[in-house]
């Protein structure tokens, strides 16, 4: 038998074996994922020691669980002789199971938990996982004997109370077990069983960490309890939880006493028809034994002649076979926590219309609240989606690297089910095109916000060209790809065609031209040749958008029929660069920062790249008052079509839309 063959069978020996164990301790009670806190840090990220101590304390939970012991708490550091709260090495790890859970099963959800830390964590400072039936976390502060009942996280269930009393009766309940497990000496938890009706029952679970004082106790448990009528108050089913306590209610009895180990096998020498069970279980295993032998070889054989030819492999995408597909120096390198569908289809109502913010290329995308309060933008990849895999790929591996204030930031990501979801901080204010070209929203954007937008895309552009791990090249900047916070900082988005250049690379060309008419270098549109310097001439079409509050392609649709680009030329000969302002605007701005912002747009689309400012001059340019400014050159011709998704876009966005991609292929000429 080849060695690939002995290692399929011993793994599927294996495999048979271990859900024979589980399918027993499942049955009794089986940890159910419910949500993780992980909180990043760059600093204790490059620190090896650290890493290494928090590889340490998961490695001691798992063991420590496994010995029953009560003694939850601890302190890694690997400097022996200083262990202080101040040295930067020391990490701090708990574990705790439901009160009602013990012995092999608290072991079983703990070792789940160890495992799904370490991948939905990889770089944390500090992190904790919940499972219905057990936690585990770590952190650079002690926290042991310490209240945190921040931050909070709640659960609901989809079936809705009757009326406001259920909430007040569950209310008292739960206020019942908090007075009982406070008031038991040698007791943190507490579950009880209520009488509702003569057919109706409620069950409630409470519970604190072992280390803290009654009176600790009972503040977190009443601190939580108050937080139910806002956040579950309509739900049958809720669950709040903290780092130091948490508490549940359901119409269905959750919660169990078993103490034991999981129920072991039967024995022959004691049960009576044992023999033939010995008997059914071995031809069952022989025969399980014989698929897996021939399964594996057929495989093996169709592996090897698919290879000799050159054939794919096709695979599903799956967490693993999706990183399979990136090249080894595009790994994620533990920076993207992965989010479980189940999270997200709680926080976005399992994908209703009713959150939905619009549609791109990319797909769908919805707004939705994760357990911990985070409000997110959940970007959907659909099936028919004018960007592919390649672009999704390509958003993730680069947003995942990024990081700057003026960026798009991504919170996760999920790979279950066939379904590829990237999950974005919400942006409340939409996109930049959704107020710069809106006949009413465009007026609340005075001088000073414009501006200070301008600004902002430019540090952000300069942190993908010169200061990021990588040079990146954006290719699709434009207004729709600019998001607004809540305060109205511009943060650059969708990457899904950004690509990444060698540091003392000047320029590639490709023979499949993407991005979006209007926006596009000549160089870039004609002859497939893009740059830092494609950017910015994206970025200076989008300066002058800004300025004048007119699309480019909407503007040779106009009575003047040429672009925005070249009338704005034609008026800055002329020395008339201002008449195309809105007069509304003409109340906030100041002439010189507006002369100027024309002057940068001017020398940023001017025809031959090499002309073009780098982005670090750009920015020079635009915070200093004193800079003497070249002239600029006759822009490049550019036709500035719209396309018609990107119409269409803008007429089905919402006020919160986040994104209104339009992509635009062509072939160059």
């Amino acid at each position: 038998m080849s060695q690939m063959n002995m290692t399929c069978t011993a793994r599927f020996l294996s495999f048979i074996l271990l859900h024979i164990f589980l399918f027993t301790l499942t049955n009794a009670q089986s940890p159910y994922y419910r949500l993780n806190f992980c909180q990043n840090s760059t600093e204790k990220t490059n620190n090896t020691s650290y890493r290494s101590n928090v590889r340490n304390l998961l490695l001691w939970i798992n063991t420590d669980s496994a010995t029953g012991s009560v003694s939850n708490h601890i302190a890694i550091n690997s400097n022996k002789t200083n262990s202080n709260d101040n040295d930067g090495d020391v990490v701090y790890g708990f574990y705790d199971c439901r009160g009602d859970v013990t012995g092999s099963f608290c072991q079983f959800c703990i070792n789940a938990a160890v495992r799904a830390i370490a991948q939905c964590c990889p770089n944390g400072v500090s992190a904790m996982i919940w499972y219905d039936i057990c936690v585990i976390g770590y952190s650079d502060h002690n926290t042991s004997g310490k209240i945190s009942v921040t931050p909070s996280w709640n659960l609901t269930g989809t079936k809705n109370t009757k009326d406001s009393t259920e909430l007040e009766k569950a209310v008292d309940d739960m206020r019942n077990l908090i007075g009982r497990v406070t008031a038991e000496a040698n007791s943190n938890w507490a579950v009880g069983e209520f009488d509702w009706s003569d057919t109706e029952k409620r069950y409630g679970w409470v519970q604190c960490n072992s280390d803290l004082t009654k009176d600790g106790c009972r503040y977190c448990l009443e601190t939580m309890l108050d937080k139910v009528p806002q956040c579950c108050g309509t739900k049958v089913k809720w669950a709040v939880v903290s780092p130091s306590c948490g508490m549940e209610i359901d119409d269905n009895k959750f919660y169990n006493f078993q103490t034991e180990s999981p129920p072991s096998l039967p024995n022959p020498g004691k049960q009576d028809g044992a023999s033939n069970t010995k008997t059914l279980i071995i031809i069952l295993v022989s025969v399980l034994v014989a698929v897996a032998l021939l399964s594996c070889s057929v495989y093996y054989y169709r592996r090897k002649n698919r290879l000799n030819k050159g054939g794919l492999l096709l695979r599903t995408i799956t967490p693993k076979s999706f990183r399979d597909h990136v090249p080894r120096e595009d790994s994620f390198n533990g920076d993207l926590p992965t989010i479980p569908l189940t999270v997200i289809q709680q926080s976005t109502d399992n994908f209703s219309e009713s959150f939905k913010l619009g549609e791109g290329g990319f797909g769908p995308v919805y707004k939705g609240t994760l357990p911990d309060g985070t409000e997110i933008a959940a970007k959907r990849l659909s099936e028919t989606s004018g960007q592919g895999l390649e672009e999704f790929k390509n958003e993730v591996i680069f947003i995942a690297k990024l990081q700057h204030r003026n960026l798009v930031k991504l919170l996760g990501c999920c790979f279950e089910e066939n379904e590829k979801i990237l999950v974005y901080e919400y942006m409340p204010n939409s996109s930049l095109n959704f107020h710069l070209f809106n006949e009413e929203k465009h007026k609340h954007l005075d001088w000073k916000l414009r501006l200070s937008i301008i600004k902002g895309i430019a540090r952000g552009l300069l942190y993908l060209h010169e200061d990021s791990p990588l040079r990146v090249i954006h290719r699709d900047l434009k207004a729709s790809n600019v998001l607004l916070d809540d305060e109205m900082n511009p943060k650059i988005s969708d990457f899904g065609l950004a690509r990444a250049f060698e540091k003392d690379q000047c320029h590639t060309k490709t023979k499949r031209v993407i991005g979006t008419y209007g926006y596009m270098a000549p160089e870039y549109a004609m002859a497939g040749l893009f740059s830092v310097k494609s950017d910015v001439f994206s970025f200076g079409v989008l300066v002058l958008e800004i300025i004048y509050g007119k699309r480019n392609g909407d503007f040779f649709l106009s009575e003047h029929m040429q672009s925005l680009l070249l009338y704005t030329w034609k008026l800055w000969c002329e020395g008339k660069s201002l008449e195309l302002i809105d007069p509304f605007h003409k109340k906030t701005y100041v002439e010189s920062e507006v002369m100027k912002c024309i002057h940068i747009g001017l020398l940023c689309v001017q025809e031959d790249a090499a002309d073009r400012p780098t982005m670090s001059i750009v920015v020079r340019m635009l915070g200093s008052d004193t800079v003497d400014l070249p002239k600029p050159t006759q822009p490049a011709y550019s036709i500035g079509r719209k396309s018609k998704n990107e119409d269409q876009s803008s007429k089905n966005s919402k006020d919160n839309s986040v994104d209104e991609e339009t992509l635009t292929i062509v072939s160059p000429r």
